[in-house]
C-alpha cells in the first residue's frame, strides 16, 4: 500500500521539527505495510532536503502579531486557496500541522470540511493563552501530539484526543553534531564567554538587539575580559545587527556567527537571548541564560485581556519556577534593559550563580530532556494513517 501526507508549515523551528519527522515516517514506512510514503505541502528548505514536495514556502511569511499580519493578509488566503485546491485534487491520507497556528486553523477547517483527518503536532499552546479556541480544536483536529510535559492532562481534561510524544528540539539536540574545529577555535579564549541570541525572526531582531546590544555596551565596561558570541539565524539578519552598530561598538569584544548557534551555546559561560524555543537547548546543554523579550504597548494590553500566563520561558513553564530570569520590554525597553543588565551581571559576577542555575537546567534536562519525540510523533501519525489505509475498499 502507499501513502501521502499533506504538511503546513509556517516557522524556521517548525521546519527544522517537520524535517525530522520526515525522516522518522520515511524510515518507519515499511513497518506499516506502506511501501512508499509521499509528503507535500507548504513548509522550508529543510523539508525539501527531507525529501518533501514544496508547493509553497510558508517560512518566508512567518510573522508575529496582527500588524505584522495585516500586510500579508491577501497572500495568506491565496496559500490557503492553493492548499485547498492540493487537498481536493490529491485527497492525502491525512493533513500535518505545525505550529503556525493563525494560518493553521485555516488549513484545519478546510482539510476537514473535505473529511480528510488533521494532526497537530507542536499544537498551539492554549493553556496559554485563547482557551476559546479549544472549540476550534475540537472540531477540526482529530488528533493533538503535544510537547510537553504538562499538556496532556489538560487536554485529555478538555475532550481533546492527545498524545505525549516529547519535544523534537531534543532530537535536534541529540543529534546534531556539533562542529569540533570551531569549538576548539572558540573555545580556548581565557576570558568568560556569552551567548546572545536576538531571534530567528527578523522583526523580533530589530526589537531585541538594540536592548541586547545596550546590556554589552554596559557589561563590556564592567567585565572587559568577556567575550560576546553573537549567533544570527541568517546572514540578513546578521548584517542588521551590525548596521545598528556605532563606531565605538565596533571597539567592543564581539563576533558574529551565522549557523551556529549550537555551538555558541555549547561555549558560552551565560547567554543573553530572545524568549523562544531555543531555550530548551540551553536546558539540554545546563547554560545559564537571561531572557527577554518585546511587545508594543497595544500588543502588552492585548495580551494581559487573553492570557493566562506567568512566564514566557518554557524551562520556566516546565520547573513551575524562575529559573531563567526573564524580562519583558512594553514600548520602551529602557527599564527591560536595566533588568537584564543587572541579570547578566550577577551571572558574570558570581560563578555560584551561574552554576546554581546551570545544575537547575541540569536536572530539568535529565527529566524531560529526552529525545525520541519524532519518532514517536512519526509511529503515532503512521497508526493513524495506516488504519485509514485500511478502511479504504
Amino acid at each position: 500500500m502507499d501513502g501521502s501526507l499533506f504538511f503546513s508549515v509556517g516557522e524556521p523551528s517548525g521546519d527544522l521539527h517537520a524535517s525530522n519527522l520526515i525522516h522518522g515516517l520515511k524510515n518507519l514506512a515499511g513497518d506499516f505495510g506502506l511501501n512508499r510514503l509521499e509528503t507535500r505541502g507548504l513548509g522550508g528548505s529543510k523539508m525539501a532536503s527531507a525529501g518533501c514536495q514544496i508547493d509553497y514556502d510558508l517560512t518566508q511569511l512567518a510573522v508575529v502579531g496582527m500588524l505584522e499580519v495585516l500586510p500579508k493578509l491577501r497572500e495568506f488566503f491565496r496559500v490557503a486557496d492553493l492548499a485547498e485546491a492540493i487537498l481536493k485534487r490529491e485527497r492525502p491520507r491525512a493533513v500535518v500541522l505545525v505550529d503556525f497556528p493563525g494560518f493553521n486553523w485555516h488549513i484545519a477547517r478546510r482539510a476537514h470540511q473535505l473529511g480528510i483527518p488533521v494532526i497537530y503536532y507542536l499544537p498551539p499552546q492554549l493553556w496559554a493563552w485563547g482557551a476559546w479556541r479549544l472549540k476550534k480544536m475540537r472540531r477540526t483536529v482529530d488528533h493533538v501530539l503535544c510537547n510537553l510535559p504538562f499538556e496532556p492532562q489538560w487536554y485529555a481534561a478538555r475532550n481533546v484526543d492527545v498524545q505525549y510524544v516529547g519535544h523534537p528540539f531534543f532530537d535536534e539536540v541529540a543529534s546534531k553534531p556539533l562542529d569540533k574545529r570551531f569549538l576548539d577555535e572558540w573555545g580556548q579564549y581565557e576570558g568568560l564567554q556569552v551567548a546572545v541570541l536576538p531571534g530567528s525572526r527578523s522583526r523580533e531582531v530589530e526589537n531585541i538587539w538594540p536592548i541586547q546590544l545596550a546590556a554589552i555596551r554596559e557589561l563590556a565596561s564592567r567585565y572587559p575580559r568577556t567575550r560576546f558570541l553573537v549567533g544570527a539565524y541568517r546572514d540578513s539578519q546578521c548584517q542588521s545587527c551590525r548596521r545598528r552598530m556605532s563606531t565605538a561598538d565596533q571597539q567592543l569584544n564581539i563576533e558574529f556567527f551565522v549557523g551556529k548557534t549550537s555551538e555558541i551555546i555549547e561555549l558560552a559561560d551565560c547567554a543573553l537571548m530572545k524568549s523562544g524555543s531555543v531555550s530548551l537547548e540551553m536546558m539540554a546543554r545546563g547554560t545559564p541564560a537571561v531572557v527577554t523579550y518585546h511587545a508594543s504597548r497595544t500588543l502588552y494590553a492585548i495580551g494581559r485581556c487573553l492570557t493566562n500566563l506567568n512566564s514566557m520561558t518554557l524551562p520556566n513553564m516546565i520547573a513551575g519556577e524562575t529559573v531563567m530570569p526573564e524580562f519583558l520590554a512594553v514600548g520602551s525597553s529602557s527599564k527591560a534593559t536595566e533588568q537584564v543588565i543587572s541579570a547578566m551581571d550577577r551571572l558574570l559576577g558570581d560563578a555560584d550563580a551561574r552554576d546554581a542555575q546551570a545544575q537547575k537546567l541540569r536536572a530539568l534536562s535529565a527529566q524531560y530532556a529526552q529525545p525520541g519525540a519524532s519518532l514517536k510523533a512519526a509511529r503515532s501519525i503512521l497508526q493513524i494513517i495506516s488504519g485509514s489505509l485500511a478502511s479504504q475498499p
